[in-house]
């Protein structure tokens, strides 16, 4: 009767509950937010979209729905900065084509919320990736615009066909999207590629990106990380075999403190075949750790050593990166590198784009780009990714009821299913 009664006043209107100030709580997980110095235990609160609040103990009941995180670490939604999502018909084999990843597919699994096309498109087909791909995805795509006109369709149409002015042109009119120029895989001795690809940069005021290519004796390595990149331009494939990270005696080369102090970045871009050990663990044993974390992206390098964002940072945080620094270089340093300052935190009032992320520990053994085995005591997953205020990945349920509590009828569909039972014998 006390039940009935109170429903009844609250249906006349004679009582009235506060209105909720919160439509998602994240409670009790450890928040990791390298933008704010944040590395504690605080519940996260999310409304129309936007981070709310942050605190020590937010209450549940202002919240709609409330998420327990304990023993997870809340950390700003993933930025992977170097991904191939041109995922449509094309010449087999090509990063523009049948080897891109459809972008939804991969992403918020893995508690990445925004992917950074690196230059699958170029100035004659972006457009076409644009209306294919990018407004057609739920995960935030942005992309760099290859300096080569198809892009990626084979590595021969990234030998010539160079037009800045047409990439900055593009640069100007999609700019809500683009954020950085490629130069990948140049075969030839000279530096047109990389010169071009600066040229564009420099009239859209945006980085560029550098895949390296061919390593040849007529424009070594260190000249473009030391001489020709800007403060601001990525090197991608920092861990690749031919980069020169040691000397005789096992000291890290001067250069490659040289270029960073210079302002260049120096990004993994793991792929099918840049991440050799010999180089990845020599240089964060000596504190050279990668300024952004990223996968390279394809069909081949998810079904290889790669696998995902998240197996990435693991082999980083294995080799002796602290877990702060494995965060910062997979959120908030990318979202700095392409000038979305949006990205990458969890402010009050920033886009709601939040990871919950387990830390395993146990043997684990994990595999370079050439099949070199390595092993660690610690792995990382993806439990929970909230993408725009939205939950979009929750492998546990989290939050939600044991199902010996919905009732007989939960799973009916009200209108259109029917249970009928057999007939009995």
């Amino acid at each position: 009767m006390l039940r009935a009664g109170w429903c009844a006043l609250l249906l006349l209107g004679a009582v009235s509950l506060p209105a909720q100030e919160f439509d998602l709580l994240l409670k009790g997980g450890h928040v990791i937010d390298p933008r704010n110095g944040i590395n504690e235990p605080r519940d996260v609160a999310v409304k129309n979209g936007r981070i709310a609040a942050m605190a020590r103990d937010v209450d549940a009941s202002r919240a709609r729905q409330t998420l327990p995180v304990n023993g997870l670490y809340v950390t700003p939604g993933l930025i992977d900065l170097h991904v191939h999502v041109f995922h449509s018909t094309g010449i087999p084999g090509a990063w523009a084509g049948d080897n891109s990843v459809q972008p939804d597919a991969f992403s918020f699994r893995t508690g990445v919320t925004t992917m950074v096309d690196a230059g699958s498109s170029g100035w004659r087909n972006f457009e076409s990736f644009r209306q294919g791909v990018i407004d057609r995805a739920e995960t935030r795509v942005l992309a760099m615009i290859n300096i080569a006109g198809f892009g990626m369709i084979t590595d021969i149409t990234e030998q010539a066909d160079f037009d800045p002015e047409a990439v900055a042109k593009l640069a100007a009119k999609h700019k809500d999207v683009v954020v950085g120029v490629k130069s990948a895989h140049y075969r030839k001795p000279d530096w047109e590629s990389v010169d071009k690809a600066l040229a564009a940069g420099r009239a859209a005021s945006i980085p560029i990106m550098v895949d390296f290519g061919y390593f040849l004796p007529e424009r070594p390595y260190w000249q473009l990380v030391t001489q020709r990149l800007r403060p601001g331009d990525i090197s991608t494939h920092m861990f690749r075999g031919p980069v020169p990270y040691v000397d005789a005696n096992g000291k890290l080369y001067p250069y490659l403190r040289e270029a960073r102090k210079r302002g260049v970045i120096f990004d993994v871009g793991h792929g099918g075949g840049s991440f050799v050990m010999r180089n990845a663990a020599p240089a964060i044993a000596s504190g050279f750790y990668p300024d952004t974390i990223s996968t390279d992206l394809h069909n081949g390098s998810m079904n290889a050593g790669m696998q995902d964002m998240l197996t990435t940072m693991s082999k980083c945080l294995v080799m002796g990166m602290p877990l702060v620094d494995v965060i910062r270089a997979s959120t908030w340093k990318p979202a700095q590198v392409i000038h979305r300052d949006t990205l990458g935190h969890l402010s009050v009032g920033a886009v709601a784009d939040i990871a919950a992320l387990q830390v395993h520990n146990g043997d684990v053994a994990y595999a370079d780009a050439y099949g070199a085995r390595f092993y660690g005591k610690q792995r990382i997953s993806a439990d929970l990714t909230v993408y725009g205020g939205r939950v979009v990945w929750n492998v546990g349920s989290r939050g939600g009821l044991d199902w010996r509590k919905l009732g007989p009828t939960y799973g009916i569909r009200e209108g259109f299913d029917h249970i009928i039972p057999p007939p009995s014998k």
